[in-house]
């Protein structure tokens, strides 16, 4: 790689990173609209959450994740109480009316190294949030540091527009796989190996196939991976036809069609039979009570 190839660092932006928040603390100071949706953000990420914020300044989603939904691990119905309700805290976040109070909050909060966010004040954020895209383990994250958070949803939509719907299954049937292949080759040796054959297998692949993978036919794909080679859905699925498999057999027999729902014609077909056998029986049996 010659140095014209080199990527170009371009300064004034934000690392853009997925924060593992994973059992880990958030103080969230507020209750209304903006802090709602901060609260769906670190609940999508499995943080235990402390909610303070006055019962009379709830609003309505508030209320229903507090009281209904019960996904707020702490709820404490008071006004924020000075720097011991900071401490202990891995992230503090504020969505108050209040610029005073969120500006002492944001210095408590740095004084003990704490990473900080208050809602609409840039220079008072470590971090931002941006606009959101989540299709099952699919994430995007559009940001303009702060600068447009208008254009940031716009831009998400039109992102969100591009986005195949099956997308987030096709990730979830890949990491199956990934897990399946780890099982088979654990070492930290086979790594890279693993890598470049998963890249393989998701190229080689639609996200349409990907999305309608089942475990079968990710045991078949597994075939190739000793020699390195990654066979194509039209292979694997040919030879996957082939096996007994009481899951096939059932959707044979019982199944839908997934475009236009009608149930199976084997099943249609011998209902048919059976109606058509019922309704001949019953007529021989009208007619032969008339002529006795």
């Amino acid at each position: 790689m010659g140095q014209a190839d080199y990527p170009q660092i371009c300064p004034g932006g934000g690392l853009i990173i997925s924060w593992q928040l994973k059992r880990k603390r958030v103080l969230l100071v507020g209750g209304g609209p903006v802090a709602a949706g901060r609260l769906v953000n670190v609940k999508d990420a499995d943080a235990i959450v402390t909610v303070i914020c006055p019962s009379s300044g709830l609003c309505g989603e508030m209320k229903h994740r507090i009281y209904v939904e019960k996904c707020v691990d702490e709820y404490e119905d008071r006004v924020f109480g000075g720097k011991e309700d900071v401490m202990g805290y891995d992230m503090v976040l504020t969505a108050i009316d209040d610029a005073a109070l969120s500006r002492e909050i944001c210095q408590m909060a740095r004084a003990l190294r704490i990473p900080v966010n208050v809602a609409d004040v840039p220079p008072e954020c470590d971090f931002y949030f941006g606009s959101l895209i989540r299709r099952g383990p699919l994430q995007v994250m559009v940001s303009t540091g702060g600068k447009g958070p208008r254009i940031a949803a716009q831009t998400r939509r039109i992102i969100q527009r591009a986005i195949p719907k099956n997308l987030g299954q096709a990730i979830e049937n890949v990491g199956r796989l990934r897990a399946m292949l780890r099982s088979e080759a654990p070492q930290a040796a086979a790594g890279p190996k693993r890598m470049s054959w998963m890249i393989d297998v998701c190229e080689k692949w639609s996200f349409d196939e990907l999305a309608t993978l089942e475990e079968d036919e990710m045991r078949i794909i597994l075939r190739g991976w000793k020699d390195g080679s990654v066979p194509s859905a039209r292979q694997v699925r040919g030879i996957s036809r082939t096996l007994p498999d009481s899951k096939r057999i059932r959707k044979a027999i019982v199944g839908r069609c997934p475009v236009a729902g009608y149930i199976s014609p084997w099943l249609a077909g011998f209902a048919g039979i059976l109606l058509g056998s019922a309704i001949t029986s019953t007529l021989f049996i009208a007619r032969s009570s008339k002529r006795a």
